[in-house]
């Protein structure tokens, strides 16, 4: 196997990956989706009762966000990979009707359902667009806070995301990100392997190297917490988990002056 990450390889498979997420909520992955997920990894059970069904079957989250990132009413908020929307709702409610969510995916199909959901449960205030998290379609200091749930792993850009998260965030704007990362450096085969950054594994960055990579793109580090409620369902990513330490985190940040 080459040690060069097949990039064009990597948004296919993660793209297929999610389409079967967004759309078939029975199929097996090496992750867990769905309420049950949600409930353990501490959402409000208040909260997700507003929360269509639809969208939190297909949760495909990694931590819960929300207490780093104490959203208040009136703040607009941006979701890094919104899925079909599970968080984007969930913030929506905390903002109010006087804030604003807006969501970024590059799979079709999740953008479809995400909106789709939006427009037949009434919430006006979330708006979802296609793209990419590397390269968002937003100009400079648009939101108060940058959140996201399990995605940032799947790039293999993880500066350039953090980069627009920072040049899209107003002036000592917050960033709260639940994602995968790794206690021990993971070997070129596994990083090399379009699969298994699919998996939510290949792209996981050694915890420490995560943070300066949060750090260098100017937010300065307020909080990093384990999310030991999380775990995966497959026996690869349970291998990984235990080889190399393969975890969830949240990470929370203010953007420095």
């Amino acid at each position: 196997m080459s040690d060069t990450l097949d990039t064009a390889k990597l948004e296919r498979e993660v793209t297929s990956m999610y389409r079967d997420v967004a759309t078939a909520g029975d199929a097996e992955f090496h992750f867990e989706t769905g309420r049950e997920l949600a409930d353990r990894l501490g959402y409000d059970p208040v909260d997700l009762e507003y929360v269509p069904d639809a969208a939190i079957d297909s949760f495909a989250g990694v931590g819960n966000p929300f207490d780093l990132a104490a959203l208040e009413a009136g703040e607009t908020v941006l979701d890094l990979g919104s899925g079909s929307g599970m968080d984007a709702f969930v913030a929506a409610m905390q903002v109010t009707e006087t804030g604003t969510v807006t969501g970024v995916d590059m799979t079709p199909e999740q953008v479809a359902k995400s909106r789709t959901l939006a427009a037949e449960h009434g919430f006006h205030n979330v708006e979802i667009r296609e793209g990419y998290i590397e390269d968002l379609p937003f100009d400079d200091e648009s939101f108060d806070v940058v959140i996201s749930n399990g995605v940032i792993n799947l790039s293999a850009e993880k500066g350039r995301v953090f980069e627009e998260a920072v040049r899209v965030l107003r002036p000592e704007g917050r960033l709260a990100i639940a994602d995968i990362v790794s206690e021990e450096q993971l070997p070129a085969s596994i990083k090399s392997d379009a699969d298994l950054w699919a998996a939510c594994i290949g792209g996981a960055e050694h915890v420490d190297r995560y943070t300066d990579v949060v750090e260098a793109a100017g937010v300065d580090v307020t909080a990093v917490v384990e999310n030991d409620d999380y775990e995966f369902t497959s026996e690869r990513a349970t291998n990984a988990c235990e080889t190399y330490g393969v975890k969830s985190c949240s990470v929370s940040g203010r953007k420095r002056d």
